[in-house]
């Protein structure tokens, strides 16, 4: 099969930065009103062996993706599933019920969702605007887009845009079928780019890529032993142990002064996944 691979977690009650490839200047922190609280549905909390990863899922790029992740963790498919194969700079794959790499659940076999089409109203912040292009978040999510300039002569008044795979993306594995993935997925461990419009990205981890950096690897790992002890959808936890998630919002004053401050510190050689995004976790 061919697949990807990126993970980890840790609940911090401090601000913590993912995606950033490069030291920069320090600004002041976010303020109450940049912040957002993404839907308790979307967030994933992964308790791992080497700790506690966090992912958002980001149902506007892959919507079937997204519904699958969120049905087989419900389900409890991701519980005790190994990370079998781990490619260092590159990414941490799992969530085969065999753990073999090989292996799927019996439900059918997912369509590809590669690239989506964004309106006016996706939530889409562009940081910059290279050779037609827009690159920006979608919430967490780092996306490359058409120029919405080209929205004019659509004939549904959209674009086409899709993920990146920047560091923490989370990808569906697949076989060599465009529409064959079914439960594999993958943890980005550092950006590889070239994946783009081949696997479909649908989320990001939050909080935990250290944790994801972390997973012995191999190709396959030699008896594997890290594994996701236990996968929940933040909605699912109960009250009283369930964390509360913040991320700062794209759209949101501070990032706009994050752009433009990565932006300077890069110059011409600044990427979508430099950007730092911060993340609160209590």
């Amino acid at each position: 099969m061919i697949r990807p691979s990126v993970a980890a977690v840790a609940v911090l009650s401090s601000l913590v930065a993912v995606g950033a490839t490069q030291a920069a200047p320090k600004i002041a922190p976010p303020k109450a009103a940049d912040w957002r609280t993404p839907a308790a549905q979307d967030v994933v909390v992964i308790d791992t062996n080497k700790g506690r990863v966090i992912l958002e899922l980001i149902p506007e790029v892959a919507p079937g993706h997204v519904a699958r992740f969120q049905e087989l963790t419900r389900e409890g498919v991701y519980d005790g599933r190994t990370f079998f194969r781990v490619i260092d700079r590159f990414m941490a794959q799992t969530g085969d019920p065999d753990d073999t790499g090989e292996g799927g659940t019996k439900k059918p076999n997912l369509k590809a969702e590669f690239t989506f089409r964004r309106d006016a109203a996706t939530p889409f912040v562009a940081a910059a605007a290279p050779a037609g292009t827009e690159v920006g978040l979608l919430k967490s999510l780092p996306v490359v887009s058409q120029a919405w300039s080209w929205a004019e002569v659509t004939s549904d008044k959209k674009v086409s845009a899709w993920g990146t795979y920047c560091p923490g993306v989370v990808g569906e594995a697949r076989d060599e079928a465009v529409d064959s993935a079914n439960s594999q997925f993958f943890l980005m461990r550092q950006p590889y780019p070239s994946l783009d419009k081949r696997y479909t990205a649908f989320g990001r981890v939050l909080v935990g890529l250290d944790v994801v950096r972390a997973i012995k690897t191999g190709e396959p790992v030699e008896k594997p032993q890290d594994r996701m002890i236990k996968v929940r959808l933040l909605a699912d936890i109960p009250p009283a142990e369930r964390p509360t998630v913040r991320v700062v919002d794209p759209a949101s004053p501070w990032f706009k002064a994050e752009i433009a401050r990565k932006r300077a510190a890069r110059g011409a050689d600044f990427s979508v996944c430099d950007l730092d995004l911060a993340v609160d976790v209590r």
